[in-house]
């Protein structure tokens, strides 16, 4: 792609997608000057509508923007979700990813290349891709069926086999059911649902997430009302004294984060809920937007207030479609109903709104800084720090971010205080936590526990393995987390426990291994998801994803201790010198299935 424009010609229809979404935001006088910032929707924009995003539409869309070509090229071929070649409209996204792995998926994408050929090759009107996590990992294994069109179709199927797959590679998704039509219990994603007890799963399954009305009976807005009554500063000490962390994996204290921001004299200020979960075998957060989306709007609102921020950023992951109609609606109501927008509850000079941003399939946007690129327009590539996001963040202004399942703690601080708040859990770890647990589980789900929960409790809550297995080990955090033996379930779930045990609490993934599942490939398969998901800026991760899982398959393979010797350098250069997170957890788990587990340092495990 050349710097210059080549004259490619948009067609009608790729036109009025880009020259749509643009219109939908001409007006706002909240946002930046200049609005490379649109740069991301007016792609989703000309998927949604074609398919896929042909030179003509991309020249189009630069000149509206007054982006050079190159630099849009360069942003669009950084999203998986995107295609820059001619793609069918129909495209089947098949995950193979950790939870779906251990539940079939690899029979499932074999089905798919015998019926419909390679990965990424149409067959007549359809193509299929391999998927990493889809974030529905509690009913694996799992599949997304997107067509595009005026009104682009959507539909995750989950869980699903070779018949269902096949028949909606034939016909396409289903409409998307109506977001302001209610569903019965989602029991089959929050098992405890209904139970005395729940905090932040207190209305999921037994309140229509559709309707504020029936939000504000079962408590609603109570929180915002309180803390517009007791003012940013107030607010912002509640929040302190309660011991809240952050619940994305840093753990960094809300408290302190948010009296950062505030106290910045420049202005504006920016909140940014990250709500692209992408680490496998996490789908927490999407459970709390499709089941309770107006306690994260009103949770948003809170933090606005306590920030002085003015405009708040959601930024949701492209690969949920029914969380996309939840808060959308949501969002739509609270305005609607005066609890967003100016002045809001009727208080003169309170303005908050939020925006919704989609991400388009890439693990790193979860990164806080690679957010604020994404946001921005540019590739979602981490930034170097200092200088931090309370100084400059989104626009290069002060700027809070915090995860879903953070904000949903915030109501309940305001609700009932913090010295309430922090009398659940101990006395590091207060509140409770949610965790996704997955694998070889008899009731797979999200389940809410108090901290210094044991794992051995989790997984009983979880109705332990199958009848007939036994539990080999978990995998606790994700991909960027590590393993556990069966041997260590008193392990307290808090995050002094984890970090002392020498593993990770993350993002709350509990995968339950069996003793038939496949240990080896699984590490395969976090290796390769590290080397696809790298975005590529720095050397060590960049080139160290790719060295780590060589040396993996080679070490499968054949056991040679020097392939050992080599992953342990590999991993410890990641570890110490990538930018950011990524590549600086991209060993862990592989670490701790060599040492914990002490898996491949023999011929047991190896193919």
């Amino acid at each position: 792609m050349e710097l210059h424009f080549s004259g490619a010609t948009a067609t009608e229809q790729e036109r009025d997608a880009v020259d749509a979404a643009l219109a939908a935001q001409a007006d706002d006088p909240e946002a930046p000057a200049h609005r490379r910032d649109l740069l991301l929707p007016a792609l989703h924009a000309v998927h949604e509508r074609i398919g896929w995003i042909s030179p003509g539409a991309l020249e189009h869309l630069c000149r509206r923007l007054e982006i050079p070509p190159a630099s849009a090229y360069g942003v669009a071929s950084f999203y998986s979700l995107f295609s820059l070649t001619p793609r069918p409209r129909r495209v089947l996204h098949v995950c193979t990813d950790l939870a779906c792995k251990t539940a079939g998926g690899d029979a499932l994408a074999a089905a798919a290349e015998r019926e419909l050929g390679p990965p990424g090759q149409p067959e007549g009107d359809v193509q299929w891709l391999r998927s990493p996590c889809l974030g529905v990992c509690e009913r694996a294994p799992a599949a997304l069926v997107f067509e595009a069109g005026e009104v682009a179709a959507e539909q995750v199927l989950a869980p699903t086999g070779a018949t269902e797959l096949l028949a909606a590679a034939r016909t396409g998704p289903a409409t998307e059911p109506d977001p302001t039509a209610s569903e019965p219990p989602v029991v089959e994603s929050v098992p405890q649902a209904g139970r005395p007890g729940l905090r932040l799963l207190r209305r999921v399954g037994t309140v229509d997430p559709t309707s504020l009305a029936a939000y504000r009976a079962s408590g609603g807005y109570t929180a915002l009302r309180r803390a517009i009554s007791i003012g940013p500063g107030a607010v912002i000490r509640e929040v302190t004294d309660s011991g809240l962390t952050g619940r994305g994996g840093a753990a960094f204290p809300t408290g302190r984060k948010w009296d950062a921001t505030a106290r910045q004299p420049e202005t504006p200020h920016y909140l940014v809920c990250n709500a692209d979960e992408s680490e496998p075998g996490t789908f927490k957060d999407r459970v709390l937007l499709e089941g309770d989306p107006f306690a994260v709007v009103e949770a948003m609102t809170i933090a606005g207030l306590a920030v002085g921020a003015r405009r708040g950023y959601l930024y949701l992951r492209g690969e949920y479609p029914r969380a996309l109609h939840r808060i959308r609606h949501a969002i739509a109501e609270a305005r609607h109903r005066g609890y967003l927008g100016r002045d809001v509850m009727g208080h003169p000079g309170f303005h908050f709104d939020i925006e919704i941003r989609r991400g388009a399939g890439a693990y790193i946007c979860g990164e806080e800084t690679a957010i604020f690129n994404s946001i921005e327009g540019y590739r979602g590539e981490p930034r170097s720090k200092p200088p931090f996001p309370v100084e400059k963040g989104l626009f290069g202004k002060p700027t809070t971010v915090n995860n879903i399942e953070t904000l949903a703690n915030i109501p309940l601080i305001l609700e009932e205080g913090a010295a309430a708040y922090a009398r659940l859990g101990t006395e590091r770890s207060t509140g409770s936590k949610l965790f996704c647990l997955s694998g070889s589980v008899r009731r797979p789900g999200v389940y809410e526990v108090p901290f210094g929960t044991t794992l051995g409790e989790l997984l009983d809550l979880a109705g332990g393995v199958a009848e007939g297995r036994t539990l080999r080990a978990v995998l606790l955090g994700g991909a960027a987390g590590g393993f556990v033996r069966a041997d260590e379930l008193d392990l307290p779930l808090t995050l002094e426990d984890a970090r002392a045990a020498g593993t990770t609490l993350g993002s709350g993934v509990v995968l339950a291994l069996d003793d038939q599942a496949d240990l080896a490939g699984i590490l395969l398969r976090i290796a390769a998801f590290f080397r696809d998901e790298s975005c590529g800026q720095c050397v060590p991760c960049r080139i160290g994803t790719v060295r780590q899982e060589e040396a993996l398959q080679r070490l499968v393979r054949r056991g040679d201790p020097a392939d050992t010797a080599l992953l342990r350098e590999v991993g410890q250069v990641m570890r110490d010198s990538s930018i950011c997170g990524l590549g600086q957890t991209a060993w862990n788990a592989i670490e701790s299935a060599l040492d914990r587990l002490g898996l491949l340092t023999s011929t047991e495990g190896t193919a």
